[in-house]
């Protein structure tokens, strides 16, 4: 890790900077290439409850962006914790990196 910190400020922009957190720093390599491949997202949960998460690429299709939206969907209501009550998720939003956020109905949406 301490060689690749002279390549941050050109990794860093691009998202690619490894970082043990994501699980880019491994002695496992083989493991953590297939991972990326089968398709493994990241995503963080902000102090609000608010998640964050890259689903698609702009050049997906719209099918595409909504089978990727569903599972991961899915995949949080999969994680949800035993002692949360009431309605888990209260509102859904889509957006591109620098856009207007779009509304979606969390009810379609499962």
């Amino acid at each position: 890790m301490g060689k690749l910190g002279a390549l941050g400020r050109v990794l860093g922009p691009r998202g690619l900077m490894p970082n043990p957190k994501s699980g880019t720093v491994t002695n496992e390599i083989g493991k953590a290439v297939k991972e990326v491949k089968q398709g493994k997202i990241d995503f963080k949960v902000d102090k609000t409850g608010i998640v964050h998460a890259a689903i698609a690429k702009v050049s997906f299709d719209a099918e595409k962006i909504a089978e990727n939206a569903k599972e991961f969907i899915s995949t949080l209501i999969k994680l949800k914790p035993t002692a949360a009550k009431g309605i888990y998720i209260k509102s859904i939003y889509l957006s591109s990196t620098m856009s207007k956020g779009v509304k979606v109905d969390p009810k379609s949406a499962e």
